[in-house]
This record gives structure tokens, sequence and C-alpha cells, in this order.
């Protein structure tokens, strides 16, 4: 509060004590009657300005998924793209967890290294996972998750804008929507994975790097129960958006998606896909936690050098991320 705006409220509310206290009645009655009539004015007057002053309502609140920005998800795609392509262990991806980091701690959240190396195809890399938590010592319930590197080619410039930036934007801004409700906010964890993709193709020990060393530490830490399940999100960006949900997502988590889309009127938006997609939701199912994959893998520029800011839109970021706000508001983080 600005001071010389506390100094004229507690003149206003001054004022009108005395003048009620010091009105004319032949009756004391009628004078007590006055002063508490003065006090009880001053009293709505000031709280009528606290709530005009307050920054929203708590029915702005309830509905957290009003706030989600589809231009500020584009706009956080837009600078991952500019650090160029962001293969593991790559100065760009060093370059996306400094601003990913910087970003998620701007809004309030703690965020861990979890870095390991792991052989691949071109010898042994390292890779490091963004763990967020919103409050120290929570057990979070629920894992909202996304990857954020690219795939590595050798002779094409591959900056990954809708594969990797557009599921990282979405969950960036995420983590900004839920950051003013602590009580959901420290119910949920942000992973960001590294080394989703696979260097020559997805076997048991090529790709998802990330996600499965993640989901070892679990296990061997018996933490995995902790988790009631998780959202994944990959490649939600494209204009022409349709999420494609693998026929083997968790039935309770892909029925209170649905009917999240049913309550925003998006539900034309979301299908089930024709076969099962190997993703970083993948190991965290078979330990235990259902993790569901929301997913446009209809998307003619994946894997090439077309896959640019461009095909995306802001709009697409927006319908995806409303709709998980509300998911995770109404139901997961409850």
């Amino acid at each position: 509060m600005e001071r010389n705006e506390a100094a004229l409220r507690s003149n206003i509310m001054a004022t009108m004590i005395c003048n009620a206290s010091s009105a004319h009645s032949g009756c004391l009655r009628t004078k007590r009657s006055r002063v508490a009539a003065g006090i009880w004015i001053a009293f709505a007057f000031l709280v009528a300005c606290d709530r005009a002053n307050s920054p929203a309502s708590d029915a702005n609140q309830e509905k957290i998924w009003e706030q989600f920005s589809g231009e500020k998800a584009l706009a956080h795609v837009q600078t991952m793209v500019n650090f160029g392509p962001r293969p593991p262990a790559s100065e760009a991806i060093e370059k996306t967890r400094t601003y990913l980091t910087h970003q998620l701690e701007s809004f309030g959240w703690k965020v861990e290294r979890q870095s390991f190396a792991d052989e691949t195809s071109r010898g042994k890399i390292q890779f490091v996972n963004l763990i967020a938590t919103f409050a120290n010592g929570s057990a979070p319930t629920f894992l909202v998750c996304s990857h954020y590197d690219t795939k590595t080619f050798d002779t094409a410039r591959f900056v990954g804008a809708n594969d990797g930036g557009s599921s990282t934007g979405v969950l960036l801004e995420l983590a900004r929507v839920l950051a003013p409700r602590p009580e959901l906010a420290r119910k949920a964890e942000l992973v960001f994975f590294d080394g989703e993709e696979a260097y020559e193709a997805f076997t048991e020990t090529d790709g998802l790097y990330g996600s499965r060393f993640f989901a070892k530490q679990l296990a061997a830490q018996d933490k995995a129960k902790q988790f009631r399940g998780g959202i994944l999100f990959d490649m939600v960006g494209d204009r022409s958006l349709t999420i494609t949900l693998p026929p083997d997502s968790p039935v309770e988590i892909a029925r209170d998606i649905f009917a999240s889309a049913d309550a925003l009127n998006l539900r034309k938006h979301f299908t089930y896909f024709d076969r099962d997609i190997m993703d970083d939701h993948t190991p965290l199912n078979e330990i235990g936690i259902p993790t569901i994959d929301l997913i446009d893998f209809d998307y003619p520029p994946w894997h090439t050098p077309g896959d640019t800011v461009d095909k995306l839109s802001a709009e697409s970021l927006r319908i995806t991320g409303v709709v998980a706000a509300h998911y995770l508001a109404t139901r997961a983080l409850k």
C-alpha cells in the first residue's frame, strides 16, 4: 500500500467517526448508534478499497486456465529456437537450461539439475533433466513433463520448434499460471527431460535417455508410489492442432482430459491415435505412474529442418494449455 493512500484512508475513517460521534442528539442511544454507523461506513469503505486494489478476485483465481497465454508460451518457444539446435551436451542446450531455470525461479519454483551420463551410439553423453518443485518440504503428487532437447543431425539444421519447443513453452507458461495458487503448485512436479530423441532409432537403449533415468531413480528410491499420475506434452503447437492420445493412455486420465476439453468447448481438438507411441511417458508408465501423452503426431515437418516457429500458432498452444490447466486445477491437483 502506498504511504499517501494509507494516510488518506486513516483520515477518512477518522473524519467519519468524529462526525458521527459529535452529532447533536438528545439521546445517548442515538449518539452511540451514529458512532457505530460511522465506524461501519468507514469499515465498508476500506473493504471496498482493498477489493478494488486486489490483483484478482477469488473467482478469477479459481479459473487459472483463463490466465494461460498462448502468446507467452510461443515467446518461450521463439527464445529457445533462437539458441539454435539443442542436441544433448551442446552449447545451445546449456543456454536453454539457463533460460528455463531463470524463468522458473522468477515464478517462484525451485529447480534441481539431475545430471547423468549414458552410453549412446556416439559414445558417452552427458544429459541434464531439470526438476522444478514449488515449496520446500512438500511432496508433489503429480508429474507434468516435456522434453527440451532436439534430435541430432549431422547435415541438417533442426531447431525443433514444435518437437521439443512447443511442449516446453506450454510447461513454462503452466509454471507461471500455477504459481499464484501454491496449494495447487506444491502438488505438481515439473520435469524437463533431456535426451528424448534417439540417435539412431528408438529402442530400449536408444532414446528417452532423460525419462528412463528419471524413472529408474524414482523406482530405486521407492518414490514412484508418491505420484498418482502424470501428463507429458510433446508437439502441441501445430497450427492445425489435433491432440492424438495413444490408445494405451490411462483410462481415467484420458476421460478427465476429454471432460476438461468438453467443459471448455475444445473437444474437437482431442481424439485417439491409431497406434501406440513410444515417448517419455513410457518409462513412467512402466514403473507404475499412469501418465498420458498429449501429442499431435500428425505433423509433416517432424524431424525436418522445416520444424520452425512459423508452423506453430499461439492459439494451438493456448488450447493445449487451457485444457491442461483446467484438468490440473479441477482434478489432478485438487
